[in-house]
């Protein structure tokens, strides 16, 4: 594929993660109950169970949601970060724009309320009080700012798991998933093609840029699930 070919399909990808955060792997626990059937625990049930630094997962609902599966390869569409505050759990989410989000709002928004929560390994340790106290505030600062629908890793406009990969970074040192390149995306798939052709056959694009993905954290050895 040509270097601008993929320079447009990364566009196409930055666009279907907006429009999937907008409106909202390899292991699969008891906490998804809902896969088989059963009934998932409600936001004010699993609410005592959450720590600071949480991370929740889940399938967006917007018609995009097979566009990004295809060109990352993430069941999980679309992520935010769990806080406890005085009026319950919220999750820090890159939306459009950059806010927070009652736990429950949050689920009901996910395909069939699925989600998964996932916690750092040795958090305790590696999660202070003052490194949650700087993630808190650092996640403070950036509200308020746009989805990143070109997909750039500067912190103008910010998507999902790039505001999760740079608060755990930058405020606990802690570095989560894998950073990729924008061609190392699947940019071959055939719906992707059809989707560059018909609307961004002409638009530019670093290939090099730095991109993570929701997949690459949700799978990453430093979390384990968490029991609910």
């Amino acid at each position: 594929m040509s270097v601008s070919l993929r320079a447009a399909a990364m566009v196409v990808l930055g666009i279907a993660l907006g429009l999937s955060c907008k409106r909202s792997g390899k292991t699969e626990r008891a906490h998804e109950r809902s896969a088989t059937g059963q009934q998932q625990p409600s936001a004010r049930a699993i609410a005592s169970r959450l720590r600071d630094g949480d991370l929740i997962f889940q399938q967006s609902t917007s018609a995009q949601s097979e566009m990004v599966g295809a060109l990352t390869g993430s069941r999980w569409t679309h992520m935010g970060v769990v806080f406890n505050e005085a009026a319950g759990p919220i999750v820090l989410e890159a939306v459009s724009p950059v806010r927070k989000t009652s736990l429950e709002r949050w689920i009901a928004r996910g395909r069939d309320g699925r989600y998964v929560v996932k916690r750092l390994r040795d958090g305790d340790s590696r999660l202070s009080r003052d490194a949650v106290a700087k993630m808190q505030a650092l996640g403070a600062s950036w509200l308020g700012r746009p989805y990143d629908l070109r997909f750039r890793w500067d912190d103008e406009a910010l998507y999902c798991s790039e505001l999760a990969y740079k608060l755990f970074d930058r405020a606990a040192g802690v570095q989560l998933g894998k950073l990729e390149r924008a061609a190392d995306m699947n940019l071959d798939d055939e719906r992707v093609q059809r989707a560059v052709r018909k609307r961004f056959a002409n638009a530019k694009f670093d290939p090099a840029e730095t991109v993570v993905t929701p997949d690459s954290i949700f799978n990453d050895g430093q979390l384990v699930d968490v029991d609910l």
